[in-house]
């Protein structure tokens, strides 16, 4: 087993200007840590954010790299003890050519780093990988809650059109059996939808979830069960399955089911004055999620209003909310 996680030692982090991946940063930076972060265009605006971390200037070095060119890979994580591959694409909506736009650099992207890690002789890997990789399995017993036995279902994500959900669970997948055939030490984080503060300038994906549920005013939408992690306690979990050596396998990483009517609900009484959804109407059955693996490691995480404050507020500082 690699010497895990000694203070001031090297890792590297992939997609490093992204939402999750700008927390952890900010996490293993406060922790000591020297970072590699790896972006496809350092000089772009977007990455700006990185740079005012603290300790950055010290112990943060951004590398050009991309996902599918080995060679910029490798160089990023050469020296490094342990790799965090964050990067994922993920699409604004439907792409017009969806195995080639996201499956491949999904799956190829994290087969690079991967092999990368082999070569560097990188003690520890952890991908974070997403419970859209789990949770879409239409054969699951409805009453029973999803652990990490639980794989989606490639056909069903196939034909649904869920081309976000397909390219997860291959890349997840490829990578296990990678791991089996090369002895790599590998562990996977699957979070569900990410909410909380942003450090990064433009909105993500699942932040436009909570952003849009304040502002669009919907007419009618169904009263789905939300599956609710702050990306502070993502970051924190990344974190821990990395630094504990007993850690192993895969790891569901959610805090909060609620239905969309009482997040609504709770929203509403906070902020009375937002575009909330006019009506609900009955969702779909979905099973229950547990991070019960993950607690049992020592993960812990915030309250549910917590994370919605810090949502809002930060949105209307960035000027995405009116006050």
């Amino acid at each position: 087993m690699a010497k895990m996680a000694e203070k001031g030692s090297i890792v590297c982090v992939t997609g490093a200007g992204g939402y999750v991946a700008s927390w952890l940063i900010k996490l293993l930076l406060s922790e000591g840590y020297n970072v590699h972060g790896t972006v496809r265009n350092p000089g772009d605006d977007k990455n700006a954010h990185l740079r005012n971390l603290e300790n950055a200037a010290e112990k943060l070095k951004i590398f050009k790299a991309d996902l599918l060119d080995f060679n910029s890979i490798l160089a990023a994580v050469k020296g490094c003890h342990g790799v965090f591959h964050v990067a994922s694409p993920v699409p604004p909506s439907s792409v017009p050519n969806p195995e080639v736009e996201l499956v491949e650099p999904a799956l190829k992207g994290t087969l690079n780093v991967l092999k990368a890690c082999s070569e560097a002789k990188v003690g520890r890997v952890v991908i974070v990988s997403s419970a859209a990789a789990i949770g879409m399995n239409p054969n699951w017993p409805k009453d029973q809650v999803i652990d990490e036995t639980c794989w989606s279902d490639r056909e069903y994500c196939r034909t649904n059109n869920n081309w976000y959900c397909f390219s997860k669970t291959v890349a997840e997948a490829e990578a296990w059996q990678y791991a089996k055939k090369s002895g790599l030490d590998i562990v996977t984080v699957c979070p569900s939808l990410v909410l909380g503060p942003m450090l990064q300038h433009t909105a993500n994906a699942s932040s436009l979830v909570l952003i849009k549920l304040l502002k669009e005013g919907y007419e009618e939408m169904e009263n789905n069960l939300r599956k609710i992690v702050d990306v502070r306690d993502v970051a924190e979990a990344i974190k821990l399955v990395y630094e504990k050596p007993e850690a192993e396998g895969r790891y569901i990483c959610t805090a909060h089911m609620i239905k969309t009517q009482d997040l609504v609900q709770i929203l509403r009484e906070i902020y009375p004055n937002y575009n909330y959804p006019k009506s609900f109407k009955e969702g779909k059955k979905l099973s229950e999620l547990s991070s019960e693996k993950l607690q049992r490691l020592g993960w812990k995480y915030r309250p549910l209003k917590e994370t919605l404050v810090d949502s809002v507020e930060n949105y209307k500082q960035a000027g995405l909310l009116h006050s």
